[in-house]
């Protein structure tokens, strides 16, 4: 509900397509990462229950950090490459368990509004916990957001669910070239 208000207070639309890729039970929801706007887009439109996977250093901002505890969204500390694999790891667990994740693989927004190359640590997760990746194309955020809040415009997002990518017989060593089947699939979603 928070999603769609800010949205709608903001004069932003959101069209989704491609809801019947939606499979069931847990996937790793793989999109890309434009602006701030992404958060509510997911969080009021993509019709399934999910958690971010996001980065360690969001719990230092207020309010922010007591949603993302109490909800159970999954913090990775991408500066001790220990820690995160083992926040990876129990990620997994909980995508084994039934829990379907939502991730940014760029790491970070776009500056630019190209899709930047995936890391390989999300694909990482799916394969270990043998969900399927499901690419997610946000288009037109950066046309209605392209300097941040002062820029802002109204406008319509497109939410493009993809179809789902198997890791079923994929291998840890097969990440990075799953990373990078996601990220053609989700720049040429942004591009038309």
């Amino acid at each position: 509900a928070w999603g769609r208000a800010t949205l709608r207070v903001m004069g932003v639309e959101v069209v989704m397509e491609g809801a019947r890729h939606l499979p069931r039970g847990a996937a790793v929801y793989a999109a890309n990462h434009g602006s701030v706007l992404d958060f509510p887009v997911l969080f009021g439109h993509l019709p399934v229950d999910f958690r971010i996977v996001h980065k360690r250093s969001l719990y230092l901002v207020p309010v922010v950090n007591l949603y993302l505890w109490a909800a159970g969204h999954i913090a990775i500390d991408r500066r001790h490459p220990f820690r995160a694999r083992r926040s990876l790891a129990r990620a997994a667990d909980s995508i084994r368990r039934g829990t379907s994740v939502a991730v940014f693989p760029e790491g970070t927004r776009s500056a630019h509004g190209e899709v930047a190359p995936f890391k390989r640590g999300s694909f990482l997760l799916a394969v270990r916990s043998g969900a399927p990746v499901v690419p997610l194309s946000l288009a037109g955020v950066k046309a209605v957001m392209p300097a941040g809040l002062r820029g802002m415009r109204r406008g319509t997002v497109r939410l493009i669910v993809h179809p789902p990518l198997s890791t079923d017989g994929r291998g840890v060593g097969e990440a990075g070239a799953l990373a990078e089947e996601a990220r053609r699939i989700v720049a040429a979603g942004c591009a038309a």
